[in-house]
This record gives C-alpha cells, sequence and structure tokens, in this order.
C-alpha cells in the first residue's frame, strides 16, 4: 500500500483511541468555533431566562423549585459559562469533605507548604483557598471563584490544575456550608476526603449523589486508615460506591500516622501526587474537564425541563384561582346592585336632610298644593336650588360611602374565598401578597369619583327626559296639561333642582319619588328608574374593582400561560447543540 509523502496510515485501533480522546475534548462538544460561540450564547440566554424566572405561588413544589433554581445558578455561574468562555482554563479540582476530615492537611502536604490554615479548632477552614501553579495565573484570572477565595500560586502544583480548599460540609457556620457547596459547582473534578471513622456518615453521600446526577468527574480519599481495619473500610467503601454509580471513581487511601502536626510524608501522599501530575497533563486534563462539562450540560437539560414544569404548574394554579374569584364575585356584585334597589344610600344624612327640607316651612314642603298644582315661579327657583345643596352634598358623601362599603364587603368575601380551606393551591399567597392598604386607598378613590358621576348624572337625565317625545297615549287635552305641569316644575325648581328630587328619589327616599312623579308624570318615575339603574351598576362596578387588585398579582408574567415556553425555548436550543 502506497503513502503519500506528508501523510500517515492510522490503524483501526489508534482511529479508535483517537476517537475516544475527541470525545472526551471539552472542544468536541463545542465542533467548531461557531458552534463553541452558539453553545456559549445559549447558556448565557439560559442563565439569564433562569435567574428571570420566578415561582410567586405557594404550591407543592415550589420550595424545593427556588432550591434547585439557586443551585442551577450557581452550577452555571461558577462552573458552565467560566468553562465554556476559557477552556484552556486549568482543571478545577475541589478538595471537599465533612469537618476534619483532613482537607486542609492534605492539600498542604501535596504542595509541601502551608498554603491552607488546618488545625484542631473548628471550623478549620475559614477561607477557601486556591493554589495553582505560577504559569496558570492569567488562565485563571477571570474565573468568578476568585472572588471569594484566598489565591496561592505555587510551584508545586502541577500545570493543568488548581486545587481547591474549600470549607467543611457540615461546618457550624451557615456561611461555611454555603460557601463548601457554591465551590463544588465551580468543580471539573470533585475530590471528596473522609476518614475511616467518618464515610458513613450521610451527608457526604448526599452531596455524592447531587454530584453524579450533574455528571460531575469525582474521586475520593480515604483518609487515616488504621492498618488492621484497611480490608474490611475499604471494601466497605468500594461496595459504598458502586451502589451510588461511583465504581469507576478513583480511591485513595492514606493510612493513620497517629498524632502529628504540619505537613504528611511526601511518600504518605505520593499516590494522590502522582494521580494530580497525571491529571495535569494536557489530554489527561482536557478529558476530565470534557467528561464534567459533557455530564453538566446533559444534567442541566433535565433540570431546566423540571423547572419549566413548574412553571407550568405555577400557571395552571393561577387560571384556577382566577376561575374561583371569578365564581366568587359574582355573588357580590348582584348583592350590591340589590341594596342599591334597596335604599342603602338613603339611610342616615340623606333622609334626615330630606325630612328637614319637606318640613314645614321647607323648601319643599308647600311646592305642591293640596289639589296637586305646583306652586312657585322662576323667582322662586334659584333659591330652593340653593336649598337643596346640602342635600346633593349629602346624596355625594352617602353614595361614596356605600359605594365604598360594597367594595370593602367584596374584598373581605374574596379574601374568604382564597384562604377557605378548598381554594385552589397556591390562593393564599394572593391573599398574602394583597395590599390592604393600597387597596383601601384605590377603592376609597374609585367610590368617591363613582358617586360623583352618578350625582353629575341627575341633571342629564332630567334634561333629556324634559326634552323626550311624551308617551304615545297622552294626547290632546291631557298632553298640554302634562306640558303645562312640566314647565312649572321646571320654573319652580329648575333642571337643577328637579335633578336633586330625582337624586334623592334614586337613593332611596321614597317621598322624593312621589314627588317627581307628581311633577313630572311618568317621566318622573322614568328618571328614578333610570338614576336608580345608574347607581346599581357602579355598584357592580365597585365590586368588581376589588378583583383588579386580584387581576394584578395575578398579571405576573411568570404566571402567565405560556410563562414556561421561554425556558422550554432555551432547552430545545440547548439539546440542538449538545
Amino acid at each position: 500500500m502506497s503513502v503519500q509523502p506528508g501523510t500517515a496510515s492510522a490503524s483501526p485501533t489508534t482511529r479508535s483511541a483517537h476517537a475516544r480522546h475527541q470525545a472526551d475534548d471539552p472542544r468536541s462538544v463545542l465542533a467548531r468555533p461557531l458552534a463553541a460561540t452558539s453553545l456559549l450564547d445559549a447558556v448565557r440566554d439560559l442563565r439569564r431566562d433562569v435567574a428571570a424566572t420566578g415561582f410567586p405561588l405557594e404550591i407543592e413544589g415550589t420550595s424545593d423549585a427556588r432550591a434547585s433554581r439557586a443551585r442551577l445558578l450557581d452550577q452555571l455561574d461558577e462552573h458552565l459559562l467560566p468553562r465554556l468562555t476559557e477552556l484552556s482554563a486549568p482543571a478545577v479540582v475541589v478538595v471537599a469533605g465533612s469537618t476534619g476530615a483532613g482537607k486542609s492537611t492534605l492539600v498542604n502536604s501535596l504542595v509541601q507548604a502551608e498554603v491552607s490554615q488546618a488545625g484542631v479548632l473548628r471550623p478549620t477552614t475559614r477561607r477557601p483557598v486556591l493554589v495553582h501553579h505560577p504559569l496558570d495565573a492569567e488562565l485563571l484570572s477571570h474565573h468568578p471563584v476568585l472572588e471569594s477565595v484566598e489565591v496561592v500560586a505555587d510551584e508545586h502544583v502541577p500545570r493543568g490544575i488548581a486545587l481547591l480548599d474549600a470549607p467543611d460540609l457540615d461546618s457550624v457556620l451557615d456561611s461555611n456550608r454555603e460557601s463548601a457547596h457554591r465551590l463544588l459547582e465551580a468543580a471539573d473534578l470533585w475530590l471528596f476526603v473522609t476518614t475511616a471513622a467518618r464515610y458513613g456518615d450521610a451527608l457526604p453521600w448526599k452531596v455524592l449523589e447531587s454530584a453524579v446526577e450533574r455528571g460531575a468527574s469525582i474521586a475520593m480519599v480515604l483518609n487515616r486508615v488504621p492498618s488492621d481495619s484497611l480490608p474490611t473500610v475499604r471494601g466497605d467503601l468500594l461496595a459504598r460506591l458502586r451502589k451510588h454509580g461511583l465504581d469507576g471513581s478513583p480511591l485513595f487511601v492514606v493510612p493513620d500516622v497517629g498524632p502529628h502536626e504540619g505537613l504528611l510524608g511526601a511518600n504518605v501522599v505520593a499516590p494522590v501526587n502522582r494521580w494530580l501530575t497525571m491529571l495535569a497533563g494536557p489530554d489527561r486534563a482536557r478529558t476530565v474537564i470534557g467528561r464534567t462539562l459533557r455530564g453538566s450540560l446533559s444534567a442541566l437539560r433535565e433540570w431546566v425541563d423540571e423547572l419549566a414544569t413548574v412553571v407550568q404548574e405555577q400557571a395552571d394554579a393561577a387560571a384556577a384561582i382566577a376561575g374561583t374569584i371569578d365564581e366568587r364575585l359574582a355573588a357580590p356584585a348582584k348583592a350590591a346592585a340589590e341594596s342599591i334597589r334597596d335604599g342603602a344610600v338613603a339611610d342616615g344624612p340623606v333622609r334626615a336632610r330630606w325630612a328637614e327640607l319637606s318640613a314645614d316651612g321647607g323648601p319643599v314642603h308647600d311646592l305642591v298644593s293640596s289639589s296637586g298644582k305646583v306652586r312657585g315661579s322662576a323667582r322662586t327657583a334659584p333659591a330652593r336650588v340653593t336649598s337643596l345643596e346640602p342635600l346633593l352634598v349629602d346624596l355625594n358623601q352617602s353614595a361614596a360611602a356605600t359605594l365604598a362599603e360594597i367594595g370593602a364587603r367584596t374584598e373581605a368575601a374574596l379574601r374568604s374565598s382564597l384562604t377557605a380551606d378548598d381554594a385552589p393551591g397556591g390562593s393564599t399567597s394572593i391573599a398574602s401578597a394583597w395590599a390592604g392598604g393600597a387597596t383601601a386607598a384605590r377603592r376609597t378613590r374609585a367610590a368617591e369619583l363613582a358617586a360623583r358621576g352618578w350625582t353629575a348624572q341627575g341633571p342629564r337625565v332630567v334634561r333629556a327626559m324634559l326634552a323626550a317625545r311624551p308617551e304615545d297615549d297622552v294626547v290632546g287635552r291631557e298632553l298640554k296639561k302634562l306640558d303645562k305641569r312640566r314647565q312649572q316644575a321646571v320654573r319652580s325648581l329648575g333642571d337643577e333642582g328637579l335633578a336633586a328630587v330625582a337624586l334623592a328619589g334614586a337613593a332611596g327616599v321614597k317621598d322624593a319619588r312621589r314627588l317627581l312623579v307628581t311633577l313630572l308624570g311618568a317621566a318622573g318615575e322614568r328618571i328614578v328608574d333610570d338614576l336608580v339603574r345608574d347607581l346599581a351598576e357602579r355598584a357592580s362596578d365597585q365590586a368588581r374593582l376589588e378583583r383588579s387588585a386580584v387581576d394584578e398579582l395575578l398579571a405576573d408574567p411568570d404566571l402567565a400561560d405560556d410563562a414556561a415556553s421561554r425556558l422550554r425555548l432555551r432547552l430545545a436550543v440547548l439539546k440542538g447543540l449538545t
């Protein structure tokens, strides 16, 4: 077989090994520069939309979703985005474990220098320490983890890796525990340190399970193992690793050297050091980085899908709450209109004011003679209108107070429906977020505007009715008589005075209604009825206004019908690129 100059023939075995190497190379995830840019942009877009996603309603799974969202953001910020931004950066090896496992001593012994504080006091690791080779400083310079760690450059660290001594997972300090979990998100490799006495503790295994779910690369150091119990402890630990899907993970055993201070002997940590040195090679480091990157991207899809599912459940709960509110609002709105027709506005000051105006000597007492003739003249109309102005003030204030009370009763009914035992999930979140002070102020303003609108409607209705053609069955002499009566009524009270009487009748003062009918005939009845209907509609609107406060809360973009589509779109783009 001839071979062209400058080319080589590769055996199937060589080609297979080369293919495996490409699969482990993180850059193989990003086939070409354009794809690299696309994947990085896709993850950035995903991060933005995850950060913008909220869970306003307290329903089943919401608390877990918020925690999951926070962990996902940590994973994106601390590992995926930095790694995709700088693929050539050293592999970050996070050394983690429980209190007193010997993490700091191990890190110090590996570099043969006291780079991380270690001692008998707990918590021993107060500030995380990142140790790297001096020549790797530039590649690490933009990594976000540097903001929260003490950085040490040491030539004993092989180029291509960076050791990060994390705080205790079970630290008594909340800040230490949170820092430990967050720093683990930055890891390309998790190096867990445990002891012969504590390898069975539940917390580390819970964290390791999370690491497996996210596709992280994991190794373990079993520290302080007495020689006589080594076979038993090692065998049990290997069985646990297999059970948790970690049977392929490297396991290093550090023998118990007894009470000591300072560094462990170089021979004691030699196996770990040799492994790190081998790992630091370009091909090995890329293998670890690529494996963790692929695992993280793969786990990301399921993670985002779960968040999108919870977002959809939030939207479904919001729709159920809206339906319940619709059902519960019908009765208060109907009751509001009925209370108006029953004369709720006339109770109190309005009725008392009318009694004063219609008493002996009052401006409307002798408006109609015993024979039914309208008395008064154009000269008396302005005086009567002036005397009726306090009635208009009372009508406006009473209408506003009645409408505001209708709103308050409606709010109470809606709140009750939101907190009832059979209320849809998430209803209590809406009830809690419903700002009572702001609602009351808005209700009062709306009631005052509606009351002014109603009293202003009085003169318009009167003028429109007086300008309308009389009933078809009123003809001839009766028509002339009715027309003359209306003219006399207008001369006696004017449009404004007639409107005041009409509004009092519509509010529920029966004597005022009867007076207007006497003055205007059937037209007076229609005027009062029109004003009653107008006020009843305003009362129903006032009741429905309370619904707007709930609507504003339900209008949260995170509760929209298509809220989950944003995350699902990012998920589809990510699937297409990976």
